[in-house]
């Protein structure tokens, strides 16, 4: 039986650097029911369980602090629950973080529902016969560089958790539709195989999972498609009721556009085949969905279909793949472009001669080739900035690139300026392989007391 009539489900966040003052505005002025905070890009749990390597307290998402801080004592006033990966690597680390940030802000003891089991990393060192879905190559051409393998979760084990009461649940890989299909899923009683509602509850959670790309932030585009007060731009909500309807709206008085010509570009955003949208919970069809304004700000969706979710999860291995090393310089006035490209070449004969070799190596003059590789525009600009970027198994030769690069200064051509610091980044790569769900062991375990 359903709680209630109808819930609202807010987006708070869409990436782990997203912006934090909105989702507050939201729980302020948003009379929404949860707040899903989607904090986990594909190699976002990789960098975290490199963090937890340093310190096992760490490998949660490290923008966990400010934002249960800035949210957590309207969230805790309005009965508002937080659904969140936030948790990446470490999700009871984060459960710990989480209630000590109540504790700290005089909130009390606030329990945390975890969600465990995406960590597939001891399960996929002992598999055989599994395929990269990137190219075909077997699995064990990566095992040996392995940092994690994580499978997408879905939405009923993030039901499961919300199910204890707890005003918080923390999850490590989930995906992002599922985080949003879960709150509708508990309130609802929705089964798992009542595919149209499921299928418009994954869609509102797609629509919503980017926060402001559905109010107007990607969409924007001076002199093409106008939206006003960007600035002050708005997250959205999904307004759901019982039987499925949905509406998405944003925050009352926020800036910001939304309506079906957003909702549209955000609705094919990632969508491979439209047809086939492959979660955790569902095959999900946008074909026959249709969009219609019943207001300002708000679009009601309709006609998501669904088939049966696979027998699969989809799993993220990620793996270390050797160092990128950079440098930047920039060149100004009469010549700046001939002489960046002069310093190009002879940072490129310098490397060599010290028998630097490089898996791929590129030049960019920022501004001219970055984006289209156009070395030759007219007229030419009157500044440029050099940046040359190799990728290489070797630290060493990584940070080479930068050091010479720096030196333009006293050893390059003549005008060279405000070079950066030598950067030398550990490549983080991330391939895909199906694990069936069965091998999979989902549970929730409660910290604190409820």
């Amino acid at each position: 039986m359903a709680s209630r009539e109808t819930i609202r489900v807010g987006a708070g966040a869409g990436t782990s650097d997203d912006r934090m003052l909105p989702a507050l505005e939201l729980a302020e002025r948003g009379d929404i029911d949860y707040l899903v905070f989607e904090c986990l890009a594909e190699r976002t749990v990789s960098r975290e369980n490199l963090a937890r390597k340093h310190d096992p307290n760490l490998g949660y998402a490290p923008s966990l602090h400010a934002r249960l801080r800035m949210v957590l004592p309207a969230c805790i006033e309005k009965r508002i629950r937080i659904v969140s990966n936030m948790g990446a690597a470490n999700p009871l680390g984060g459960a710990r973080a989480a209630r000590k940030e109540a504790a700290d802000l005089g909130l009390g003891d606030v329990p945390v529902a975890v969600v465990l089991g995406d960590d597939v990393t001891s399960i996929m060192k002992h598999q055989s016969g599994l395929t990269l879905l990137e190219n075909g190559e077997p699995l064990e051409s990566i095992l040996p560089k392995m940092i994690s393998a994580n499978a997408y979760l879905g939405a009923d084990v993030v039901r499961e958790a919300l199910g204890t009461g707890a005003p918080i649940v923390l999850s490590g890989r989930v995906a992002d539709p599922s985080l949003f299909l879960a709150p509708m899923l508990h309130e609802f009683g929705w089964a798992a195989d009542d595919l149209p509602k499921v299928a418009q509850g994954t869609a509102a959670g797609h629509l919503l999972e980017c926060t402001a790309s559905v109010t107007g932030g990607c969409f924007g585009w001076p002199g093409k498609k106008h939206v006003p007060d960007l600035a002050r731009n708005g997250y959205p909500f999904a307004e759901v009721k019982a039987d499925g309807s949905i509406v998405i709206g944003k925050t009352p008085g926020s800036g910001g556009r939304l309506d079906v010509m957003t909702c549209t570009e955000q609705l094919i955003y990632e969508i491979h085949d439209p047809t086939a949208y492959i979660t955790p919970d569902c095959v999900l069809d946008i074909t026959g969905i249709s969009l219609t304004e019943e207001g300002a700000d708000r679009v009601r969706v309709r006609g998501a279909q669904a088939r049966p979710a696979t027998h699969t999860y989809k799993v993220n291995v990620g793996y270390a793949d050797g160092y990128i090393g950079e440098g930047e310089v920039s060149y100004g006035g009469i010549g700046a472009v001939a002489r960046a490209k002069w310093a190009a070449e002879i940072v490129k004969e310098r490397l060599k001669l010290q028998g630097f070799v490089y898996d791929d190596f590129r030049v960019d003059l920022i501004g001219m080739s970055s984006l289209h590789d156009r070395l030759e525009v007219r007229p030419e600009p009157y500044e440029v900035r050099l940046r040359i970027a190799g990728r290489t198994h070797e630290r060493k030769a990584a940070h080479a690139i930068g050091f010479e690069v720096r030196a333009m200064h006293m050893h390059g051509p003549g005008g060279a300026g405000g070079a950066c610091e030598p950067r030398v980044r550990d490549v983080l790569a991330v391939k895909s392989v199906l694990l069936p769900k069965k091998l999979v062991n989902a549970q929730v375990v409660v910290e604190g007391s409820l």
